[in-house]
């Protein structure tokens, strides 16, 4: 497949990898990325993906009309990456969050609809498994019954009341994987917003006639990870604790688990879903099909480093986390034939060797902290 491909955010992590990608595939690249001081620090020097030749960069902003009709100009395919991503920060920035995620996907296709040249024939959306809310369970007193808990509210969490219970009986449950015809129930503004903006694409796409594919991304790790955002990035926050010779401080007790995807499997989802000859038009899960808990991964991050794990269990809580959510990776295997290559321990080791390289960044966790306890969202 030849043409030109549009990537929101392509200045990013997941960007940095996509793009050349793309550029190997025989395809032009066309870059829209505000350069964030949040996740970005200072304005980098080191875009190497942007500087090849075959790559076109505009500095600007996704939430901008004029911005989006000089993007879209001559597209094919847009591969759209530009979020705001912090789960806590979502909560009290709303109206920001809503602006870059869901009003700018509005955006698109407003414009989209209006330009004159139609060329775009394909949107390829990254979202995200925090639309689930909590991940899938089954409640062994109720014959197996699949269930779904709600969010956790600040009461239950401040009894240290961590794992979900069936809504029905009030027994355990037994987390499984979670499908993409499982329902959603987003717990923060952020997956809110992501929420917002699959029903942008879906609806958007079919009325327009494109083809589509949105991505539910698991937590995705690896090089180039931005190691300046106190925000998201759990292994960056945790990477720059273990630098800096301190604890790595556990929220709540620890076993909470999650579905750690190195970035170049996702890459590899995204690059195959502008391949594949027909859009499959659907929501896929991008992930390892693994839950790992973060007590554990970061034990793994800390050796990956060369140091003993310092861990801490907190007990403390943040308004808006989920207990526990992994990924069935069916689809991702059976529609864009991509099977996650980078198992945990390696990414870890490679992530660990590219940190190694950088500067280390100001330790900002226990800032972000503080503004989540000003807002009553942190205990």
């Amino acid at each position: 497949m030849g043409g030109l491909v549009l990537v929101t955010g392509g200045a990013g992590f997941i960007g940095s990898h996509l793009i050349p990608k793309i550029l190997a595939a025989g395809m032009r690249v066309r870059v829209l990325d505000s350069l964030s001081s949040q996740v970005h620090g200072a304005i980098p020097k080191d875009l190497q993906w942007l500087e090849q030749e075959g790559v076109e960069f505009i500095r600007g902003d996704v939430v901008l009309r004029e911005d989006w009709m000089r993007a879209v100009e001559g597209v094919d395919a847009i591969v759209h990456l530009a979020a705001e991503t912090g789960t806590g920060q979502s909560m009290y920035e709303v109206a920001r969050y809503n602006e870059v995620n869901s009003q700018a996907t509005a955006l698109m296709f407003d414009v989209l609809g209006k330009v004159e040249s139609k060329t775009v024939n394909r949107v390829l959306l990254s979202s995200s498994r925090s639309v689930y809310g909590e991940g899938a369970y089954v409640c062994p007193s109720c014959n197996g019954a699949r269930m779904y808990p709600g969010s956790r509210s600040a009461e239950v969490l401040g009894r240290e009341q961590w794992e979900p219970t069936c809504p029905q009986c009030s027994g355990t449950l037994q987390v499984v994987s979670t499908h993409e015809t499982d329902g959603v129930s987003p717990a923060s503004i952020y997956a809110a917003t992501k929420y917002a903006q699959e029903d942008l694409v879906r609806i958007g796409c079919e009325s327009m006639g494109l083809g589509y594919v949105i991505y539910r991304l698991q937590n995705v790790y690896g090089e180039r990870q931005s190691l300046n955002n106190p925000y998201t990035g759990i292994l960056s926050i945790f990477s720059t604790k273990i630098r800096r010779n301190g604890e790595l401080p556990l929220f709540e007790d620890g076993e909470e688990s999650r579905d750690f995807v190195h970035v170049d499997d996702v890459a590899d989802a995204l690059l195959q879903g502008l391949l594949v000859p027909t859009a499959p038009n659907t929501i896929i899960n991008v992930g390892s099909g693994v839950a790992t808990s973060v007590k554990e991964v970061a034990s793994e991050l800390s050796r990956a480093f060369g140091s003993e794990p310092k861990l801490v269990v907190t007990g403390q809580f943040r308004v808006g986390d989920i207990r526990h959510n992994y990924a069935d990776i069916s689809r991702l295997k059976n529609l864009l034939n991509v099977e996650p290559k980078v198992t945990l321990a390696a990414g870890l080791k490679r992530f660990a060797h590219w940190v190694e390289e950088q500067p280390v960044p100001e330790d900002r966790l226990e800032q972000a902290n503080n503004e989540l306890r000003a807002r009553n969202l942190m205990n």
